[in-house]
């Protein structure tokens, strides 16, 4: 009988310690979290996981493109811009070099013109304005562009006998066989509206060997030879004859 009892209570005590050590088991994995060491779990996959937020924002747009892209410079008003341009062609006539330069810094057109057709290009080319005359042809004037009389710079400029300006205007390419309103070209405006002294020889000389043709006559049908034989310049009938 007391063999019994004693085995009875030890099985009682097993069973008790089996228990026991179940419990523990169940507390130890229900305590264990996802990346705590005491689990044994397939390593998580290497892709990473996107948030939503990071989902939300597109990636097809760069972030420095709003840094990058410049700005468009302001357009000035039309009113602005004219105020301007008649600024400068009023510097232009005054001769005024410094205020030109200045002027076409700030954005005046060289090309402008004012109520009589002159622009600061044609005004310089008309009155041997050299200097103010360059800075245009360095700002993009118009070659071509003529005046009232619808002649070119190189015209008026051959009437007056400005040499070095004439000099000018054909390298910069001027035509020279153009004819204004009157009929003329730059050949006949220097021998019909001058003296046909040693500046218009000169001038002439210029334009013969820039091409221009004293062939073409003028409204009442006479040559540049014929104007200068008829107005007794020898010399600049002489250098048309010796061409």
């Amino acid at each position: 009988m007391r063999r019994f009892r004693t085995w009875r209570r030890a099985r009682q005590v097993s069973a008790v310690v089996i228990a026991a050590a179940g419990v523990a088991a169940c507390l130890a994995a229900c305590q264990a979290g996802p990346g705590d060491p005491g689990r044994r779990e397939t390593p998580p996959s290497s892709a990473p996981v996107t948030s939503s937020a990071a989902a939300a924002t597109p990636t097809a747009v760069p972030t420095t493109a709003a840094a990058t892209t410049t700005a468009p410079s302001e357009t000035r008003a039309p009113e602005a811009q004219a105020e301007l341009d008649q600024r400068l062609i009023q510097a232009a006539k005054a001769n005024d070099v410094a205020m030109v330069a200045e002027l076409i810094r700030a954005g005046g057109s060289v090309n402008a013109k004012d109520a009589i057709e002159d622009s600061a290009f044609l005004y310089a080319g008309a009155e041997g304005f050299n200097e103010v005359l360059q800075l245009t042809l360095a700002a993009g004037a118009d070659v071509r562009s003529t005046n009232r009389f619808g002649g070119t710079a190189l015209i008026p400029a051959s009437e007056h006998g400005h040499v070095e300006t004439v000099r000018i205007l054909i390298a910069a390419g001027v035509p020279v066989n153009h004819v204004n309103n009157l009929g003329w070209t730059a050949m006949q405006e220097a021998i019909l509206l001058n003296n046909g002294g040693p500046r218009q020889q000169e001038v002439v000389r210029q334009l013969l060997a820039a091409g221009a043709d004293p062939g073409i006559r003028d409204p009442q049908g006479r040559t540049a030879l014929e104007n200068a034989e008829r107005l007794g310049f020898v010399e600049i009938a002489a250098l048309i004859r010796g061409r």
